[in-house]
């Protein structure tokens, strides 16, 4: 290896976003208020709280 020759990097800080499933950098977004997931930052301005389990589990004990 030359001494210009980088080591390739392995580190990977994306996170899936469990409300819309865009991968995003895991310090820019908020946890699900219920569980605690990853939410990402476009789904939190958009007022998202909750990832999709938690959700529709908030749904169903509504209806019920």
């Amino acid at each position: 290896m030359a001494m210009t020759d980088k080591p390739k990097l392995m580190e990977h800080d994306g996170m899936v976003c469990r409300s819309c499933g865009n991968e995003e950098r895991a310090s820019e977004g908020y946890p699900c208020a219920d569980c605690g997931t990853f939410i990402c930052l476009i789904c939190s301005f958009r007022g998202v709280t909750r990832c999709k389990a938690c959700e529709e589990k908030a749904k169903a004990s509504q209806r019920a």
